[in-house]
């Protein structure tokens, strides 16, 4: 019996149905796959606004009573009088947070630098090593260590001296106590370390190499390769891995109340003792009773929320601007 031509029009009529089923059956895969994924974008959307559903739910009665302004810019703190303000606890995370910022952001960049610019193989494996356990310590161990540690020296070593060198300013009057602001600020550097070190090197592996050779073989030095080639194109990814650290700096508890203080006040000095907004919502939700303290407390977690989401996207828009800035110089060039 003779064979059918691989052209055949009845054998690729035959075919035809077959193979339209089966991109039938990827298309339809495709579908639910997409769909599937947009589900689950728009349930973090859901569960973020539950969260936020919930709290202002429960902050109703102590926005009703003291008024949303009033307690925002009120300072005093006292349940037995129902008499709540946010400020001391939006300061104390804010001036914590600028610290851990301020000290955290020159060492990990110099780090991520350096682990991949400089370091051999087996001292970047090493560093690496040391610093992915940073991330892995709890924050009860950063507050233990911080309280035996950190404050001690802090007290007899450190604040002594900066109080002779830079009493002049505000921010370094008043008497050694260890525990405040600056004790806080530390601990969170420490504890943000780790995630503003692992962006960053992950962004500068992903320079290119030839920009680098490009500047060296121009007669660059290495600090001058690294300034006009990797940090220039690392910029906008640095950028987000500050964010990524101010975000768990902002939300810290454990180690933050074990150093701050717990004292609802406003001091100028790094030296003086503070609160958080996360410190006192874990130190006195459980223990809050009536209406206006739970809702006062639910309160101080919607100005968290909203501290959160202004900050990051303030950043947003500071990674923005420029990106939109340099765009109509490349479409003239």
């Amino acid at each position: 019996m003779p064979r059918a031509d691989a052209g055949d029009p009845a054998e690729m009529a035959l075919a035809a149905p077959s193979t339209l089923r089966r991109a039938g059956l990827r298309a339809l895969g495709d579908r639910a796959f997409a769909v599937a994924l947009t589900g689950l974008g728009l349930w973090v959307l859901v569960i973020a606004g539950v969260i936020v559903t919930v709290c202002y739910r429960l902050a109703r009665p102590a926005f009703a009573k003291l008024g949303v302004l009033p307690f925002l810019a009120g300072s005093d703190w006292n349940p037995v009088e129902d008499s709540y303000g946010a400020l001391p606890f939006l300061y104390g995370t804010l001036v914590t947070s600028a610290v851990a910022i301020l000290v955290a952001l020159p060492v990990a960049i110099g780090l991520a630098l350096f682990l991949v610019e400089m370091a051999p193989a087996w001292v970047r494996k090493l560093v690496s090593f040391l610093v992915e356990l940073l991330a892995a310590i709890p924050s009860v161990v950063y507050g233990l260590w911080g309280l035996f540690v950190l404050v001690p020296w802090l007290r007899e070593t450190v604040e002594p001296a900066l109080g002779r060198w830079l009493g002049f300013l505000p921010l370094f009057r008043g008497p050694p106590i260890g525990v405040g602001y600056l004790a806080a600020g530390l601990i969170l550097a420490l504890m943000i370390l780790p995630t503003i070190t692992a962006v960053s090197v992950e962004v500068l592996r992903t320079a290119p190499a030839t920009q680098r050779e490009g500047a060296l073989a121009l007669g660059a030095t290495r600090w001058e390769a690294i300034r006009m080639a990797s940090l220039p194109y690392a910029r906008r990814g640095i950028v987000g891995a500050t964010i990524l650290g101010l975000g768990r700096a902002l939300g810290e508890t454990m180690a933050v109340t074990m150093l701050l203080g717990n004292q609802p006040e406003i001091h100028a000095s790094l030296f003086a003792a503070g609160y958080s907004l996360p410190a006192v919502i874990a130190n006195e939700f459980a223990e809050a009773t009536g209406d206006i303290h739970i809702g006062a407390l639910a309160a101080l977690a919607l100005v968290l929320c909203g501290t959160t989401f202004a900050l990051n996207a303030a950043a947003r828009l500071l990674i923005r601007v420029p990106a939109e800035r340099r765009t109509p110089a490349r479409a003239s060039a």
